[in-house]
């Protein structure tokens, strides 16, 4: 019995440590495919990410006065019409873009919502302060001018806001 002993005991503690051994390679190793994943995803999303800022700041450059009235064709339209156009395409921008909301943070989406609401904001006030008989060109003017003289607006907030998230990416 005792010769039983002297080999199981050391069999025992030999199996222990081959299993102990074992398990921490094979945790080992799939400790390093989760990284090399986790790695591989990130550089992924990261690309995805950066797509996503360049689709917003396009989005704010496109939804500032100067690129909206540009792509217009000014004659035979009424105030009205420039005014209903241009907050149907400042409407259409953002959504085109809603998606791009689930790659930056909360408060870059909030600022550039509040882009999108000021800017139609400021178009539906010129077309108000603007005289009743007033051509398409004079509401255009007007609001460039008005615009321009404008300091700081939300876009140009917004999108130093994305560049500096940008930056903290990279």
């Amino acid at each position: 019995m005792l010769d039983i002993l002297k080999f199981t005991i050391p069999s025992l503690i030999l199996l222990a440590c081959v299993w102990i051994v074992m398990h921490q390679m094979f945790k080992s190793e799939a400790e390093k495919r989760r990284w090399e994943l986790k790695k591989q995803s990130q550089k992924e999303i990261s690309q995805i990410r950066l797509r996503a800022y360049e689709r917003l700041s396009i989005l704010l450059e496109r939804t500032q006065p100067e690129h909206l009235l540009t792509e217009m064709n000014l004659t035979g339209m009424s105030v009205l019409d420039v005014q209903q156009h241009l907050l149907r395409t400042i409407r259409m921008e953002y959504d085109h873009n809603l998606s791009q909301q689930i790659y930056v943070s909360d408060e870059l989406w909030d600022k550039i919502l509040l882009a999108r609401d000021e800017m139609g904001a400021f178009v539906n006030s010129i077309a108000t302060q603007i005289a009743p008989n007033s051509t398409a060109m004079d509401y255009a003017k007007t609001l460039l001018t008005a615009y321009a003289g404008n300091g700081d607006t939300p876009n140009e907030i917004a999108l130093v806001m994305l560049k500096d998230e940008v930056r903290k990416l990279l």
